[in-house]
This record gives structure tokens, C-alpha cells and sequence, in this order.
């Protein structure tokens, strides 16, 4: 493909401010998706001590609590690839905030477990559902794509970030006894707030213009890619995307399990796997709880909590400064080194039970800012860039199933682990995960720097 403006260099019309202004305006309005992500799987890191105390949960209920709503993610991403494809992306992401304040008004109201397991179920639906980095990545301009689809994971650290420091205001506000019995319904029930702001939000905000084309409105396509490049790159854009999409009328869902496309569904998925299974939500679910078992106490770790989640979002801000800059692989690679050399020095800390001191916290910290730099955000951009126009929704579905079922492990699993393994075991144990994930970055994982969907998709097409 030649190098014509699509690429941004100096002279497009993108660089126009209204234009700029307007894919801005649209990437942030999708990207709110994240920080109803960010606060209903990271809330419930504040709850699950109270809900410890209240119903006396086992270790396999506790992780049945906190990992219910991956279950609801599962169903939820193995659906929203194609009602998406049928209906837009759009609706889906209404319907998504809608299951998200569903869930957060049962959830505070719940009066046993199972009916609170239910409700955060419902509410994984909703995260499962939520196709913003696809609506993100449709949108934007290839030069900036990658700092505009980081977005959501942005809003994704914003929302666990605020949602520490809420747990805190709402844990000081009364007594521990009143916390177990009253204290976590508030947690709870403030997701109501941000599930309200995505909706309204999305209701002036345009549909995919790729979905648009697909659908055939391509007047409305025009229209939206002219409003984000100008009209010349508009009409090569839609030009592009009617070329690729022909291939739809030739294809099947089969196409990702043959030569070429094979390779972007395996990479796909060992992506949104590693992103989950390196560590980073054994810390944002059992951070509270993993503080306390280090000496701190209750309001002690809280604290410590928040002071993460304001490392998450000092580093992943530098994240979407750099992403376009440096490429995805190069970050993904030395943020996965790092991460796991302070895997490797969290475990040993925890070992010799040097818990009390100020290096560990570095140590955490210091893993944390790795992953908020490199594999945190990158993952989700590139399980949204590497697969074809016809089949990104279903195949970012597939990994994203993978990524879900993940996370539901790590939910489920590690108090199991913390308490069979230890601690020091424990994180030994994800320190291994990070050296693999280091090795599939630098072997396998191709760079998507610069590159147009058309482009990226032309690496799988032998």
C-alpha cells in the first residue's frame, strides 16, 4: 500500500483541530467503557474482608466472590462479537451499562451470597459486552490508534484507582462493624454512577464507521470518517474498508483456523492470557487483603492500596504518551522483563519475611508501574488491531473468552494458592509467567506500529 495521507504525515487533514478534536471526543466517550471495568472488578477488593467476617467464606468462597463477575465476562465477550456484527457497536456498549447498574443496585441490596455471586455476574456481562476498544480501533486515525485505543485502559486505572480511594472514604466512615454489615453495600452501590455516565454519554456519540460500511450505510461512514481525517483521507479510508471488506463475502468464522490467520488467533489469545495470569489482579482483587497479611493494618492497607492505584495512573498516562511513539512490541518487551524481575523479588521478600520494610512496597510498586507502561494497555490494542475488518469483533471475542476465563482462574484460584502455597510460592509462581510472556513478546509478537488495519491485516495473508 502506498504511503498516502491515511498515514498522517504533516499535511493531513487529521492534524485539523476540529477533526482531531472530534476523534478525541469520540475515543474518550467509548472509553468510559473502561472505568465501569475498572471499578466493578477492582470494588470488590474493599468488600471481600467485610464479606469475609459477615459470611465467614472459605477460601474457595472468597474467590467464588470476587471471580463471579469473570464468569459473567465469559458469556458476555463469547456473545458481544456477534451482536455487535448484527446490531452495532453502539447498542452494545448501551446495553452493557445498563447490565452495569443493574448489578450494582442488586448487588448493594443483596441480602446472602448467592444473590450477590448473581448480581456480579450480571454485572460481568455488561464488562464482557463492552466492545470499546473495537469501537476505539475502527475510528481512529492509524498514526495515533494506538495512544487513542489506550484510552480505555486509562479510563480502566482511573476507575480502579478511584475506586481504591472510595473503598478508603467508605471504610473510615464508621465502625468495622459497621463496615461488614453496611460499609461494603456503599462500595457496591456507587458503580451506579459511572454505569449512569457511559449511557448517556453514548447517546451522542456515532455508530463504527466501519461497522457502517459493513452494514451498507455508507453515506453515514463518509460522513463520520470525514468528521475524524478530512475529506480526501476519508474517502481513500472508506475505500479501504469496502476492499477488505469483500473478502467477508468470501469468508467464514472458519477462516481464523487456516494458515495465516491461524497465527493472529494464537497470538490473540496468548495475549489476553498472559495479561491476566502475570499477576497484576492477584494484586488489584487481594491488595487489601494481601497488605494485612504483610502487618499492616486495615486502614494501613487501604492506604497502601491507594497509593497503587495512583501508580497505575501515573504510568499508564505515560503509557499512552509512548505506545505511538515506541511501538507496541518494544514496550511489551521491556515492560515484561521488568515485571518479572520484581515477581522474582516480591516472591524472595515474602520468603525471608522481609514484609515490614519499604522495599517491597518498591517492589510492588515497581511491578505495578512495569505493567501499566507495557502489557497492561498494549494487550487490549492489539487484540482490537491484528484481525481482519470482517472478523475483529468475533475473533477479539475468541481471545478476549480466553482473556475472561483467565482472569476468572485468577480470581478463584489465588486464595487457594495463598493458602496452600504461601505467599512467597505464590508470586514465584507468576514471577515464571512473566519470563514466558517476555519470551512469546520478543519471539513471536509483531510490531503494529504505524500500520493501518488493512496493512496489519495483509501480515496474516500468505
Amino acid at each position: 500500500m502506498k504511503n498516502t495521507p491515511t498515514q498522517l504525515e504533516p499535511n493531513a487533514p487529521v492534524t485539523r483541530s476540529h477533526s482531531m478534536g472530534f476523534v478525541i471526543l469520540i475515543s474518550c466517550a467509548a472509553g468510559l467503557g473502561g472505568l465501569l471495568y475498572g471499578y466493578d472488578t477492582a470494588v470488590i477488593s474493599g468488600a471481600i474482608g467485610f464479606l469475609k467476617d459477615l459470611y465467614s467464606l472459605s477460601p474457595f468462597m472468597e474467590g467464588l466472590v470476587i471471580s463471579s463477575i469473570m464468569i459473567g465476562g465469559v458469556a458476555g465477550v463469547g456473545i458481544s462479537g456477534f451482536l455487535s456484527d448484527r446490531f452495532g457497536r453502539r447498542k452494545i456498549l448501551m446495553t452493557a451499562a445498563l447490565l452495569f447498574a443493574i448489578s450494582a443496585i442488586v448487588s448493594a441490596l443483596s441480602q446472602d451470597v448467592s444473590t450477590l455471586i448473581i448480581a456480579r455476574i450480571i454485572g460481568g456481562l455488561g464488562i464482557g459486552s463492552s466492545l470499546s476498544v473495537t469501537y476505539i480501533t475502527e475510528a481512529a486515525p492509524p498514526a495515533i490508534r494506538g495512544s487513542l485505543s489506550s484510552l480505555y485502559q486509562l479510563f480502566t486505572i482511573l476507575g480502579i484507582s478511584a475506586t481504591y480511594f472510595i473503598n478508603l472514604a467508605v471504610q473510615r466512615s464508621g465502625t468495622y462493624e459497621w463496615g461488614v454489615h453496611t460499609g461494603w453495600r456503599w462500595m457496591l452501590a456507587y458503580g451506579m454512577v459511572p454505569s449512569v455516565i457511559f449511557f448517556l454519554v453514548l447517546l451522542v456519540v456515532p455508530e463504527s464507521p466501519r461497522w457502517l460500511a459493513k452494514a451498507g450505510k455508507t453515506n453515514e461512514a463518509l460522513k463520520i470518517l470525514t468528521r475524524i481525517n478530512g475529506e480526501t483521507v476519508a474517502k481513500e479510508e472508506l475505500k479501504n474498508i469496502e476492499n477488505s471488506l469483500k473478502i467477508e463475502q468470501m469468508g467464514s468464522l472458519s477462516q481464523l483456523f487456516k494458515p495465516g490467520l491461524r497465527k493472529a488467533l494464537v497470538i490473540g489469545i496468548l495475549l489476553a492470557l498472559f495479561n491476566q495470569v502475570i499477576g497484576m489482579n492477584a494484586i488489584t482483587y487481594y491488595g487489601p487483603e494481601i497488605f494485612k497479611m504483610m502487618g499492616f493494618g486495615q486502614n494501613a492497607g487501604f492506604v497502601t492500596t491507594c497509593i497503587v492505584g495512583v501508580v497505575e495512573v501515573i504510568f499508564t498516562v505515560i503509557a499512552v504518551l509512548l505506545i505511538d511513539k515506541v511501538g507496541r512490541k518494544k514496550l511489551m518487551s521491556i515492560g515484561s522483563a521488568f515485571m518479572a524481575i520484581f515477581m522474582i523479588l516480591i516472591g524472595t521478600s515474602f520468603y525471608f519475611q522481609l514484609t515490614s520494610g519499604f522495599m517491597l512496597i518498591f517492589f510492588i510498586l515497581g511491578f505495578v508501574a512495569a505493567f501499566c507502561v507495557s502489557v497492561g494497555p498494549i494487550t487490549w490494542i492489539m487484540i482490537s488491531e491484528i484481525f481482519p475488518n470482517h472478523l475483529r469483533a468475533r475473533a477479539a471475542g475468541i481471545a478476549t473468552i480466553f482473556l475472561w476465563g483467565a482472569n476468572w482462574a485468577i480470581g478463584q484460584f489465588v486464595p487457594m494458592m495463598i493458602d496452600s502455597f504461601g505467599l512467597a510460592y505464590t508470586f514465584w509462581i507468576f514471577a515464571v509467567i512473566n519470563i514466558l510472556c517476555f519470551l512469546f513478546v520478543v519471539t513471536i509478537c509483531p510490531e503494529t506500529k504505524n500500520k493501518s488495519l488493512e496493512e496489519i491485516e495483509k501480515l496474516w495473508i500468505k
